[in-house]
C-alpha cells in the first residue's frame, strides 16, 4: 500500500512535467529506494486496477490512467491488498470448544466492520491531496528525479 500511494503520488508529480508523461520503474523505484522488480509488481497490479497504464516499444514506460483527483487512497487498497486487513485463525479452531466454535463468525463481523471504516476513511484521501500535503510540509532534500 505504501510502495503503490508513494508511486502514484511520484507519477502524479512527475508525469505532467514530461512532454510525454511516461515515466520508468528505473526512475520511480530511485525515489522509492527499492529495485525496480518490486516497482514494476507494483505498477501490474495497479495496472490491473485501471489506476496506471503502460506503452511499449520506443518511449516505452508508465503513466496515469486516471488523475490524481480521482484516485483515492481506498481505490489503491483495493488494488494491491487482496487479503482482509485482518485475518481468521489459519487452522480451523476445535469446533467442539464452544470458543472455538464461536469466535470466527464474532471475530469476522467485528473486523469486516474495522476494515470498513479504514475503507472510508481511505476513500477521503486522493492522490492529489497526498501530493499537495507531501511538496508543502516537506522541506526539498535536493531535486526529485524526474
Amino acid at each position: 500500500m505504501t510502495v503503490a500511494t508513494h508511486t502514484l503520488t511520484w507519477m502524479a508529480y512527475v508525469c505532467p512535467r514530461r512532454p510525454d508523461g511516461i515515466v520508468t520503474s528505473d526512475q520511480i523505484a530511485d525515489s522509492v529506494n527499492t529495485n525496480p522488480v518490486v516497482i514494476r509488481r507494483t505498477l501490474g497490479t495497479l495496472r490491473d486496477a485501471g489506476l496506471v497504464a503502460s506503452r511499449r516499444g520506443v518511449g516505452a514506460g508508465w503513466h496515469l490512467n486516471r488523475a490524481p483527483e480521482d484516485i483515492t487512497l481506498r481505490d489503491v487498497y483495493l488494488a494491491v491488498e487482496p487479503d482482509p486487513l485482518l485475518a481468521l485463525h489459519a487452522a480451523t479452531p476445535n469446533r467442539r470448544c464452544p470458543i472455538g466454535a464461536g469466535i470466527p463468525p464474532v471475530l469476522r463481523d467485528t473486523y469486516d466492520r474495522a476494515e470498513e471504516a479504514m475503507k472510508r476513511e481511505l476513500a477521503t484521501v486522493t492522490i492529489a491531496d497526498v501530493l499537495r500535503e507531501t511538496t508543502t510540509t516537506t522541506p526539498p532534500q535536493g531535486r526529485p528525479n524526474p
